[in-house]
């Protein structure tokens, strides 16, 4: 697995120099810390993790966001979800896994997993801030899969998108 932690601090638990430097700085949290530790864990019971590219790792309330390279989100979902599960279990959240670098759309398709956009809207309010409306397809009588307001919460996070998400048929 890359990241910005070399393997040796994560396989041994201390940080070198380069890596502690990091971590005081604020460029790594101690939550990042951890989520690679346990991705490499999972390492050896799931190959594909080896050229996953970990970025970062954003908790809000009950839910995980994990971000990785571009082209490392089917990594992750492979093997029947197994990997996700195991992450899930861990932690005992609820995971997300984005792309990093990627459009809004995107980004916003890979949060709202399984639910389908039909539309997204920018919505310029007066003060001069703009927020970002979603409309997601649901199907009536059916419960959302996700706690809307810590997606929500994780779009500010990590892309500092004001979210307002609206329901279709």
């Amino acid at each position: 697995m890359k990241t910005e932690l070399c393997s040796f601090c994560l396989k041994s638990g201390i940080l070198c120099q380069k890596c502690s430097a990091k971590v005081k700085a604020g460029e790594i949290s101690e939550l990042d810390l951890r989520i690679a530790r346990l991705l490499l864990s999972l390492e050896e019971k799931y190959p594909s993790l080896q050229n996953v590219c970990f970025y970062k790792a954003v908790d809000v309330d009950r839910t995980l966001a994990i971000i990785v390279g571009h082209g490392d989100v089917p990594r992750l979902l492979g093997y029947g979800g197994k990997i996700i599960k195991a992450l899930g279990d861990e932690v005992g959240k609820s995971v997300r896994i984005l792309e990093y670098g990627v459009d809004d759309r995107k980004f916003l398709e890979d949060l709202f997993m399984p639910l389908s956009i039909l539309t997204i809207n920018t919505i310029w309010l007066p003060d001069g801030t703009t927020e970002t409306r979603v409309i997601l397809r649901k199907k009536r009588g059916t419960s959302l899969p996700f706690d809307l307001k810590a997606l929500k919460e994780i779009a500010r996070k990590v892309r500092k998108m004001s979210l307002r998400v609206e329901f279709a048929d």
